[in-house]
């Protein structure tokens, strides 16, 4: 990161990509460790989630409506199937996403105070910031939860109303429109408040409301620089439907290009939402205190107390007191 944290206030959309770009560029080796170690196993999750879960589908499908008592077992213990599969594949997206998160955004932190990083110090302070972001994501879950509900009542009623009309096609898109804009929100308030989870005093619900108080003054940048990836991961996943499913050599190729994009991808969207974080922060006009962060970033190692088990905020643009490192 070339910029300091005062200049990191006049990036807009094209400036953020440009440092995301030049700071992994800049950090190849510990970049690609993470990748190969966290964001590989990610995507190829995704991806063969994909294709497992569309034949156990047609395979559901293809005796459903059968009257025969042995088919219908057998349909029943395949739905059983089914839904194991799904509670693993959540389980180690859940699980490969946090780590991400953590790993990356604890990377940045660091290159950022002028640290050390090395991928053996990072496993380290894994498990610890794991469980601290396990929560805020569980809180964004719930977010998510309520907003589907939301909307699936208002769908409810579009449909029962005025779904066969030409007036209520011109309403659902405006409802989509909506609908999309909303999702991509929440989604760029959950990944800052991911970064303030690592970086940060507060979890949970508190770093949702940090986020959401960060945000402010930058919804529109936060909004299109995730529905730029958005875009692209809709693209993958669009390519990867069609020629999946033709079984042939040119299948398996495309699948590498999928499954390699895809991987970029994440990568270079963990890395955004951290520049995200750094720029909203220089727009409120918040300092980050780097001897503050790095007492926050050492006690992950248990080189000292940190601040968050120590019950002290490492509060928005506040310089902090730093405990002396214990020899």
């Amino acid at each position: 990161m070339d910029k300091d944290q005062s200049e990191m206030q006049n990036v807009g959309f094209f400036g953020l990509y440009k440092e995301t770009f030049k700071t992994i560029f800049s950090w190849k080796k510990i970049f690609f460790q993470i990748t190969i170690s966290f964001i590989l196993p990610l995507s190829f999750i995704f991806l063969a989630h994909i294709i497992i879960a569309d034949v156990l589908n047609w395979r559901i499908e293809r005796y459903d409506h059968n009257e025969n008592y042995y088919i219908h077992r057998r349909v029943s213990s395949q739905w059983i199937g089914y839904w194991i599969f799904k509670f693993i594949y959540l389980t180690l997206l859940f699980f490969f996403s946090l780590l991400s998160t953590a790993a990356i955004v604890y990377t940045l932190a660091t290159v950022y105070t002028d640290g050390d990083i090395t991928f053996k110090k990072l496993l380290k302070i894994l498990p610890s910031v794991w469980k601290r972001l396990a929560l805020t994501f569980l809180w964004t879950y719930f977010g998510f939860f309520i907003y589907n509900v939301v909307s699936g009542v208002v769908a409810v009623i579009w449909k029962t109303t005025i779904s066969d009309t030409t007036f209520g096609w011109i309403v659902f898109w405006v409802l989509f429109s909506i609908y999309a804009i909303g999702f991509i929100y929440i989604t760029a308030l959950w990944q800052l408040a991911s970064v303030v989870t690592v970086l940060e005093s507060s979890y949970g619900l508190k770093a949702m409301l940090k986020g959401h108080d960060l945000i402010k003054g930058k919804r529109w940048l936060s909004w299109f620089v995730f529905f730029v990836l958005y875009c692209f991961f809709a693209g993958i996943l669009i390519l990867f439907y069609v020629f999946v499913w033709n079984f042939t050599f040119f299948t398996i190729i495309i699948g590498i290009v999928c499954l390699f994009l895809l991987m970029n991808l994440f990568l270079v969207g963990y890395v955004a939402q951290t520049m995200l974080y750094l720029v909203c922060k220089s727009h409120h006009g918040e300092p980050i205190d780097k001897a503050g962060l790095s007492t926050q970033l050492g006690g992950y190692l248990g080189q000292f107390e940190p601040v968050f088990r120590a019950n002290k905020d490492v509060e928005l643009g506040q310089t902090q007191s730093h405990p002396q490192v214990q020899v």
